[in-house]
Order: structure tokens, then C-alpha cells, then sequence
């Protein structure tokens, strides 16, 4: 799909629908998220981010998947991921899927998706477009380049924020030692929860897609636990 967004610009991206859906996800991978989508639905990069390698396990649990591309005027999202264009484009896939299907949308990100995801959920908190929910995955926690999610607004939000990290992420920017202060950011009054997993397969980079960072082996299990915490909420 390709959506018009600012004046000029559209934003693409991947629509999977499931019968009898319960809710919309919109997937952002991690990376310089310049997935390049293809016209045939084929991946120029990132086909083996954990979510989008994933998208059909999150499309089985009754859930509208919308995995969403870098929009035409970028190469990618490097640098852009918290800025007013990124929650402009952002805003008018929420608003799209919203007026086809009448169901709430949560935003769902992993490594850097999860500063697209948080961003844009502080940046809409209190507007008419406001995700539903908010799901983080393999949060980035610290970096030196673009302020991690823990340091953001997340006293703004009111809504519900579900945390999946892996006891051994090898990352150097989401070590689980620094999940406390993320929860800890989160206002009291919100639904939230942090699940914490164990097992499947680690190889090459420790940030990679395919090291426990990226919940490598154990993808149902992770997708049915999110899943499952979605359409509960």
C-alpha cells in the first residue's frame, strides 16, 4: 500500500488481513529502517528483522499488520525516527487503517522501532490520534546517537505499554540491567508490563536480527505472548 502523507510524500507499506481481526499492529523494524518494499511485497533489506520476519505469526492471532517502510522522500529513518515528518507519516497510516477497518491500532516496535513507536506515541499523547497501545521490543535503553526511549516524554503517555525483552539481549544498547529505569518512566497509572524471555538460538551480532536481540527460535512464543496481551487489553 502507498498513502499520501505530506504534501508530495507517501508512505508504504506492507498490509497483511486476517478475517475476523481484533486490533492493527503497525510493525517498525529496527535498523536504518529502510525496508525498500517491493512491488511484488518483496523486501529490498530488513526481511529478517524479528518483526518482519514475524508479520504472519502477528496476522494468526486476529490482528491487521501494517509493516511500515521508510516514506518516499527518505533513504531511510536514521536520524529521522523522532521528528514531526516521521509522526506525520506515521499519522496517516494510524488514520488509513483506523478508516478501513474500525479497530484499535497499537504501534509495535523493535531495536530503533522502539524509538519510532515511543516517539510517536509522546508526540500524539492526548490527540484524537493517539495509538491505542504500545508494544517495545529489544528497547534501545542507552545510546550516544539518538536519545533512547527511557529518556523521552514518557510521563505523557495513557496508554497501554507492553515491554518484551530477552534475559541475554547481548546488545549494548538494550542491556536488561537498564529495563528498571525504563518501568520505572512509565507513569504508575498506566496498564504496562514487562515480560522477560529465555532460550532459542544467538549467532553473529549480538544487535542482530538473529541473536537473541532478536528473539531468534522462540518468535511464536513471543508473538503469541503479545498477541495475547493486545486483544486482552
Amino acid at each position: 500500500m502507498d498513502i499520501p502523507t505530506r504534501p508530495g510524500v507517501t508512505q508504504r507499506f506492507l498490509l497483511l488481513t486476517p478475517p475476523e481481526a481484533k486490533a492493527a499492529v503497525i510493525l517498525f523494524a529496527g535498523g536504518h529502517g529502510g525496508l525498500d518494499i517491493q512491488d511484488d511485497g518483496r523486501f529490498g533489506w530488513g526481511g529478517g528483522n524479528f518483526l518482519v520476519r514475524s508479520r504472519d505469526l502477528f496476522a494468526q492471532q486476529g490482528l491487521v499488520v501494517a509493516v511500515i517502510d521508510k516514506p518516499s522522500d527518505l533513504a531511510g529513518l536514521s536520524g529521522q525516527r523522532q521528528t514531526a515528518q516521521h509522526v506525520a507519516d506515521v499519522r496517516a497510516v494510524m488514520r488509513w487503517l483506523r478508516a478501513q477497518y474500525q479497530l484499535p491500532v497499537w504501534l509495535v516496535g523493535t531495536s530503533r522501532g522502539t524509538q519510532s513507536a515511543a516517539y510517536v506515541a509522546t508526540a500524539l499523547a492526548g490527540d484524537a490520534d493517539s495509538p491505542d497501545g504500545l508494544v517495545l521490543t529489544s528497547t534501545i535503553l542507552t545510546d550516544s546517537k539518538d536519545r533512547p526511549v527511557p529518556a523521552m516524554a514518557l510521563d505523557r503517555l495513557a496508554l497501554p505499554v507492553l515491554v518484551v525483552h530477552h534475559e541475554k539481549d547481548g546488545c549494548e544498547h538494550c542491556r536488561p540491567s537498564e529495563l528498571a529505569a525504563l518501568m520505572d518512566k512509565l507513569p504508575g497509572t498506566l496498564r504496562k508490563d514487562l515480560v522477560m524471555f529465555s532460550g532459542g538460538v544467538t549467532r553473529g551480532d549480538p544487535c542482530g536480527a538473529y541473536a537473541y536481540h532478536g528473539f531468534n527460535g522462540i518468535e511464536q512464543d513471543v508473538v503469541g505472548r503479545i498477541g495475547a496481551w493486545i486483544v486482552s487489553r
